[in-house]
Protein backbone atom coordinates (compact mmCIF):
# COMPACT_ATOMS: atom_id res chain seq x y z
CA UNK A 1 0.00 0.00 0.00
CA UNK A 2 1.66 3.26 -1.07
CA UNK A 3 0.99 5.93 1.85
CA UNK A 4 0.39 9.59 0.14
CA UNK A 5 1.06 12.12 2.39
CA UNK A 6 -0.57 15.66 1.32
CA UNK A 7 1.71 19.15 2.82
CA UNK A 8 0.95 22.89 2.83
CA UNK A 9 0.18 25.32 4.80
CA UNK A 10 -2.95 26.59 6.81
CA UNK A 11 -5.81 26.59 4.03
CA UNK A 12 -3.27 25.73 1.14
CA UNK A 13 -6.18 23.43 -0.34
CA UNK A 14 -4.68 20.20 1.53
CA UNK A 15 -8.02 18.73 2.23
CA UNK A 16 -9.79 19.38 -1.00
CA UNK A 17 -6.96 17.59 -2.75
CA UNK A 18 -6.65 14.60 -0.67
CA UNK A 19 -10.57 14.04 -1.81
CA UNK A 20 -9.32 14.14 -5.83
CA UNK A 21 -7.05 11.09 -5.57
CA UNK A 22 -10.20 9.16 -4.81
CA UNK A 23 -8.30 6.92 -2.01
CA UNK A 24 -9.37 6.41 1.41
CA UNK A 25 -8.11 9.86 3.22
CA UNK A 26 -7.35 9.65 6.87
CA UNK A 27 -8.49 13.38 7.67
CA UNK A 28 -6.60 14.41 11.22
CA UNK A 29 -8.63 17.68 11.31
CA UNK A 30 -11.99 15.72 11.48
CA UNK A 31 -10.83 13.55 13.85
CA UNK A 32 -9.65 15.86 16.42
CA UNK A 33 -13.35 17.03 16.06
CA UNK A 34 -14.59 13.92 16.45
CA UNK A 35 -12.45 13.21 20.10
CA UNK A 36 -13.35 17.38 21.02
CA UNK A 37 -17.10 15.94 20.89
CA UNK A 38 -16.94 11.90 21.70
CA UNK A 39 -13.75 11.50 24.16
CA UNK A 40 -14.89 11.98 27.96
CA UNK A 41 -12.02 10.85 29.08
CA UNK A 42 -10.05 13.63 26.85
CA UNK A 43 -12.66 16.22 27.98
CA UNK A 44 -11.75 15.20 31.84
CA UNK A 45 -8.18 15.53 31.38
CA UNK A 46 -8.67 19.16 28.97
CA UNK A 47 -10.42 20.27 32.45
CA UNK A 48 -8.31 19.60 34.46
CA UNK A 49 -5.50 20.83 33.30
CA UNK A 50 -6.87 24.02 31.73
CA UNK A 51 -9.71 24.19 34.46
CA UNK A 52 -10.83 27.97 33.30
CA UNK A 53 -11.72 27.07 30.04
CA UNK A 54 -13.38 23.80 29.70
CA UNK A 55 -16.92 24.01 31.69
CA UNK A 56 -19.39 21.14 30.10
CA UNK A 57 -19.04 18.06 28.39
CA UNK A 58 -18.52 18.07 24.67
CA UNK A 59 -15.56 20.77 24.46
CA UNK A 60 -17.09 23.30 22.31
CA UNK A 61 -15.10 24.97 19.63
CA UNK A 62 -15.13 28.30 21.05
CA UNK A 63 -13.57 27.16 24.84
CA UNK A 64 -10.63 25.50 23.04
CA UNK A 65 -9.97 28.68 20.50
CA UNK A 66 -10.12 30.38 23.48
CA UNK A 67 -7.72 28.30 25.82
CA UNK A 68 -5.10 28.77 22.44
CA UNK A 69 -5.21 31.94 21.86
CA UNK A 70 -5.37 33.14 25.89
CA UNK A 71 -2.00 31.67 26.74
CA UNK A 72 0.57 29.57 24.02
CA UNK A 73 1.50 27.16 26.73
CA UNK A 74 -2.47 25.93 26.47
CA UNK A 75 -1.69 24.59 22.68
CA UNK A 76 0.67 22.31 23.97
CA UNK A 77 -1.23 20.52 26.46
CA UNK A 78 -3.74 20.08 24.45
CA UNK A 79 -1.62 18.59 21.83
CA UNK A 80 -0.16 16.20 24.44
CA UNK A 81 -3.76 14.83 24.79
CA UNK A 82 -4.78 14.95 21.18
CA UNK A 83 -1.64 14.37 19.06
CA UNK A 84 -1.35 10.30 20.68
CA UNK A 85 -4.94 9.90 19.95
CA UNK A 86 -4.74 10.73 16.25
CA UNK A 87 -1.62 8.77 15.45
CA UNK A 88 -3.66 5.69 17.32
CA UNK A 89 -6.46 6.36 14.84
CA UNK A 90 -3.91 6.83 12.25
CA UNK A 91 -2.69 3.42 12.73
CA UNK A 92 -5.94 1.71 12.89
CA UNK A 93 -7.24 3.66 9.58
CA UNK A 94 -4.03 2.00 7.77
CA UNK A 95 -4.80 -1.60 9.27
CA UNK A 96 -8.32 -1.35 7.73
CA UNK A 97 -7.26 -0.21 4.80
CA UNK A 98 -4.24 -2.07 3.64
CA UNK A 99 -5.52 -3.75 0.84
CA UNK A 100 -5.98 -0.57 -1.20
CA UNK A 101 -3.21 0.42 -3.54
CA UNK A 102 -2.80 3.65 -2.01
CA UNK A 103 -4.31 5.85 1.00
CA UNK A 104 -3.98 9.52 1.32
CA UNK A 105 -2.89 11.17 4.90
CA UNK A 106 -4.44 14.50 5.39
CA UNK A 107 -2.36 15.40 8.32
CA UNK A 108 -1.62 18.87 9.00
CA UNK A 109 1.83 18.71 11.73
CA UNK A 110 2.94 15.43 9.73
CA UNK A 111 6.46 15.90 9.86
CA UNK A 112 6.41 17.73 12.49
CA UNK A 113 5.02 14.93 14.72
CA UNK A 114 7.49 12.72 12.76
CA UNK A 115 4.60 10.24 11.39
CA UNK A 116 6.33 9.92 8.29
CA UNK A 117 8.07 6.55 6.65
CA UNK A 118 11.00 7.05 3.93
CA UNK A 119 8.76 5.06 0.79
CA UNK A 120 6.20 7.79 1.84
CA UNK A 121 5.10 9.77 -1.49
CA UNK A 122 4.97 13.19 -0.14
CA UNK A 123 3.01 15.57 -2.00
CA UNK A 124 3.36 19.76 -0.85
CA UNK A 125 0.32 21.54 -2.16
CA UNK A 126 1.76 25.31 -3.04
CA UNK A 127 -0.94 28.18 -3.42
CA UNK A 128 -0.93 31.82 -3.52
CA UNK A 129 -0.04 33.40 -0.36
CA UNK A 130 -2.87 36.50 -0.58
CA UNK A 131 -5.26 34.45 -2.11
CA UNK A 132 -4.79 31.93 0.63
CA UNK A 133 -5.72 34.43 3.16
CA UNK A 134 -8.83 35.84 1.43
CA UNK A 135 -10.26 31.98 1.38
CA UNK A 136 -9.54 31.45 4.85
CA UNK A 137 -10.82 34.63 5.72
CA UNK A 138 -14.37 33.16 4.25
CA UNK A 139 -14.64 30.56 6.91
CA UNK A 140 -17.18 30.87 9.80
CA UNK A 141 -14.47 30.18 12.50
CA UNK A 142 -11.34 31.85 11.19
CA UNK A 143 -9.64 33.09 14.29
CA UNK A 144 -6.17 35.51 12.92
CA UNK A 145 -4.86 34.65 16.53
CA UNK A 146 -5.27 30.99 16.35
CA UNK A 147 -3.80 31.32 12.70
CA UNK A 148 -0.92 32.79 13.92
CA UNK A 149 -0.24 29.86 16.96
CA UNK A 150 -1.07 27.12 14.40
CA UNK A 151 1.43 28.47 12.40
CA UNK A 152 4.68 28.92 14.72
CA UNK A 153 4.00 25.05 15.47
CA UNK A 154 4.79 24.13 11.95
CA UNK A 155 7.45 23.24 9.91
CA UNK A 156 8.84 26.08 7.22
CA UNK A 157 6.68 26.00 4.42
CA UNK A 158 9.94 25.79 2.29
CA UNK A 159 11.07 23.23 4.11
CA UNK A 160 8.08 21.01 3.76
CA UNK A 161 8.37 21.60 0.38
CA UNK A 162 12.14 20.56 -0.80
CA UNK A 163 11.37 17.17 1.75
CA UNK A 164 8.14 16.36 -1.21
CA UNK A 165 8.83 13.96 -3.68
CA UNK A 166 6.21 16.19 -6.11
CA UNK A 167 4.35 19.74 -5.81
CA UNK A 168 0.57 20.62 -6.87
CA UNK A 169 0.03 24.37 -7.35
CA UNK A 170 -3.35 24.96 -6.04
CA UNK A 171 -5.04 27.43 -8.06
CA UNK A 172 -8.12 26.59 -6.91
CA UNK A 173 -9.60 25.80 -9.81
CA UNK A 174 -10.22 21.42 -10.22
CA UNK A 175 -9.46 21.07 -13.76
CA UNK A 176 -5.83 21.80 -13.62
CA UNK A 177 -5.18 19.93 -9.85
CA UNK A 178 -6.83 16.86 -11.08
CA UNK A 179 -4.41 17.11 -13.99
CA UNK A 180 -1.51 16.80 -12.01
CA UNK A 181 -2.87 14.20 -9.59
CA UNK A 182 -3.39 12.53 -12.61
CA UNK A 183 0.30 12.73 -13.39
CA UNK A 184 1.35 12.21 -10.42
CA UNK A 185 -0.48 8.94 -9.60
CA UNK A 186 0.44 7.53 -13.33
CA UNK A 187 4.08 8.12 -11.70
CA UNK A 188 3.69 6.33 -8.27
CA UNK A 189 1.14 3.17 -9.33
Amino acid sequence: MIRIAVLGGIGSGKTYIAKLFNFPVFNADLEVAKIYKNNRQCFKKLKKKLPGYFSSFPAKKNQIIRAITNNEKNLKEITKFIHPKIKKKMHIFLKNNNKNKAVVLDIPLFLENRLNKKSDILIFIQSNKSETIKRLKKRDNFNIDLFKKFKKIQLPLNFKKKKSNYVIKNNFTEKLVRQRIERILKKII
